[in-house]
């Protein structure tokens, strides 16, 4: 077992993943598109000089290569910043990995606001959206390194294709080591009655969390769901509690529009139609900011999460 306190960035958490899996199984491969160093593969390169293949910024090949190694019997892990392992990959994966019936982790670095100073060429808001069309995969999103650990070693022995989306610099420690998470299962953070937050990822769950005590001070309850598996949906946590609370706010760090909230939406309009608000981007390009910055412009931030929560309360 891992002890992910140790831990000051979550590309060094991923790492490990990557590490302790070739070290169970053999059979790993990693490629990447001319951000090692981003990523800090160095360690698997040095260990396993013959497992790592550097594709330059050549991102469609590199999927294509990976799925070319996967119908051999390796299991790649593809690195790239998020923009580039979905929108300008979306063909070879879904093509020469997905139709293909291959197998390919995917690592998605600096998702929505978090890519920051590379502004909006570099910012994808949309990425979950095109994960969530592929047939078969995987779309997890940890809130902190020990639900990045746990959970990106269970994406690889689920046999499946996965996407995964964290930040590269900086960590937060939510979960002791050794929490039962679970992929595919949401973790319950606070119970109250008065409305659901669904948030998914290290920003928006750590936003929400703040979010939710703010609103104790206004007498609001509010139950807080760990969104970290967006696909498959834990529908039956999601519905469970908007029965009990009649209504659900949904926080992402990306677009409405084939994301997580609409995901909800969509099952929730058809099983248990439910009061809904969602904290997310709407029609808008990133652009060039800091953090905190970003979270206030695209409303992103615990004040906007508590504006919602209460006019939905209303």
């Amino acid at each position: 077992m891992r002890d992910t306190k140790v831990f000051e960035n979550m590309k060094d958490v991923f790492n490990a993943v990557i590490m302790d899996m070739q070290e169970k199984y053999g059979n790993v491969v990693v490629l990447d598109a001319d951000l090692k160093n981003c990523l800090g593969e160095k360690d698997f390169e040095k260990k396993y000089p013959d497992r790592f293949y550097e594709a330059g910024i050549a991102e469609g090949n590199m999927v294509a290569v990976a799925g070319g190694l996967s119908s051999v019997g390796f299991v790649p892990y593809v690195h790239s910043f998020g923009t580039f392992t979905s929108r300008r990959v979306y063909d070879q994966l879904f093509i020469s990995v997905a139709y293909a019936k291959q197998r390919v982790q995917v690592i998605g670095t600096d998702p929505g606001v978090t890519a920051q100073l590379n502004g909006g060429t570099h910012m994808p808001f949309e990425d979950i959206a095109l994960m969530r069309q592929i047939p078969d995969m995987v779309v997890y999103e940890p809130s902190d390194a020990e639900s990045l650990y746990q959970l990106g070693c269970q994406a690889y022995e689920s046999g499946k294709s996965a996407y995964v989306r964290f930040r590269r610099k900086g960590v937060t420690h939510r979960y002791d080591a050794g929490t039962k998470l679970e992929l595919g299962k949401g973790v319950v953070l606070a119970e109250g009655g008065d409305l659901t937050i669904v948030a998914t990822g290290e920003l928006e769950v750590s936003e929400a969390a703040a979010a939710v005590e703010a609103l104790k001070a206004d007498g609001i309850k509010a139950t807080l769901i760990d969104l970290h598996t967006i696909k498959p949906l834990d529908t039956a946590l999601i519905e469970k509690y908007a029965k009990s609370t009649g209504r659900v706010l949904v926080c992402e760090n990306g677009r409405y529009a084939g994301g997580v909230g609409e995901g909800i939406a969509a099952y929730l309009s058809k099983n248990c139609p439910t009061k809904m608000d969602f904290v997310c981007v709407g029609e808008e390009f990133g652009e060039v900011g800091k953090l905190d910055y970003l979270k206030k412009v695209f409303h992103l931030d615990s004040e906007s999460i508590v504006a919602k929560a209460k006019a939905l309360v209303k």
